[in-house]
């Protein structure tokens, strides 16, 4: 057999996979472990999508082939759902794309506009997969820093002009996986205008983007005016309507970015079952009120924590949106460390912000992914630690 590539080895393995090995090694023992690792929403895909896709399952043609770009059913309503949420108007020929979810969709991206040695503006800190993509198309990673003290919203004058020299792209996230940070339209303004002024795709990735609290909406980058000359964005079915199995999402913008990508997967995938992609445009042609009544629990189960946590004296600033909490870490501890006496001591698997970059260090990222019950007896465990250096 020969060798394996130096690509596949020098990758680490990865995180959530690793926080599962430990999960069942403790299961095995007869621990109890509540699961706030990974983003896996836990709320049931709404009825009518399940039915469309039971209905469109049992139609023969669609069990063949689907057109390499996806469905124009799918692609029509991507396109419906930006006019509708966002007032921006697309193609469904020529600025959508179907992806087997924005994971590969990411990935394959990152390979159609890099060659080797090419770099990458990635937030950091921000979403593990970035950086491998990076990786594995043979680039280089340059670091947006995300601080604290600004929201986790980027500063691009913490970017050396020498580093932008060697930039081709630039790539943010928001609502942000695993900050919890959220932005303006005038940030995208900001972001549109920087990748302009440096000759830069911007790739915003919007996973999370219905998945928001009160009266926050969660604006699009291609609301900029010429943001499509400039710009793509990624969407999910995943977390908004809760197919994560179901691997759906689109990306759209620029059109010559779009038509490049759909040439590198038509030589590697034949897109996603037509009929999941055909429950997915019902999805996206609803009126969303079961997305906004998932929201609003991940909302109740956001106060919750968040105000347990802070009687509890950790510090967590209050998201907008996400299923996640952002939660400082306290004095004496790493987030590993962290971490792990969180699993060790009471049986609360959480996922150290460090496996996000190095600006997430101290910090550990905490899942609203299970119910509320649960979230109580995770508060419980919690007031039975002492923390060495206190709070």
């Amino acid at each position: 057999m020969q060798a394996i590539s130096e690509k596949v080895k020098r990758l680490p393995p990865y995180l959530f996979a690793e926080l599962g090995r430990k999960k069942t090694a403790l299961q095995k023992k007869g621990i109890d472990v509540i699961d706030l690792g990974i983003g896996a929403p836990d709320l049931p895909t709404p009825k009518f999508i399940i039915d469309a896709l039971i209905e469109e399952a049992q139609k023969p043609e669609n069990h063949r082939y689907s057109p390499y770009s996806g469905c124009f059913e799918f692609r029509k309503a991507i396109a419906h759902f930006y006019k509708r949420q966002y007032g921006v108007e697309l193609d469904p020929e020529k600025e959508v794309l179907t992806l087997i979810g924005s994971k590969e969709g990411l990935h394959h991206l990152i390979q159609t506009i890099l060659n080797p040695g090419d770099a990458v503006i990635l937030p950091n800190p921000g979403y593990p997969v970035y950086r491998t993509a990076v990786h594995l198309a043979g680039g280089k990673v340059i670091d947006l820093p995300l601080q604290a003290e600004q929201g986790f919203v980027p500063d691009y004058t913490l970017i050396k002009k020498e580093e932008l020299q060697k930039a081709k792209m630039m790539l943010l996230n928001y609502p942000s996986n695993p900050t919890t940070a959220t932005v303006q339209l005038n940030d995208y303004l900001k972001a549109i205008t920087f990748a302009k002024e440096n000759n830069l795709l911007l790739v915003n990735d919007m996973a999370y983007d219905l998945i928001t609290f009160g009266d926050y909406k969660a604006p699009s980058a291609l609301q900029v005016e010429g943001a499509k000359k400039h710009a793509v964005e990624f969407g999910s079915l995943s977390k908004s309507f809760n197919m994560t199995g179901w691997r759906i999402g689109y990306v759209v913008g620029n059109k010559k970015v779009i038509q490049a990508l759909a040439t590198l997967k038509s030589n590697i995938d034949s897109s996603q079952f037509l009929a999941v992609q055909k429950a997915a445009a019902i999805a996206l042609e609803s009126d969303l009120l079961e997305v906004k009544s998932h929201s609003q629990i991940f909302e109740e189960r956001m106060e919750l924590l968040y105000h347990a946590l802070t009687n509890i004296g950790l510090k967590v600033q209050k998201p907008r949106g996400t299923i996640f909490l952002w939660v400082q870490v306290p004095k004496g501890y790493t987030s590993m460390s962290f971490a792990e006496k969180l699993l060790q001591e009471v049986g609360i698997l959480v996922t150290p912000g460090i496996a996000f970059g190095s600006n997430g260090e101290g910090y550990v990222r905490i899942s609203l992914s299970v119910s509320k019950e649960r979230l109580q007896e995770v508060i419980r465990r919690l007031k039975t630690i002492e923390f060495k250096g206190g709070t």
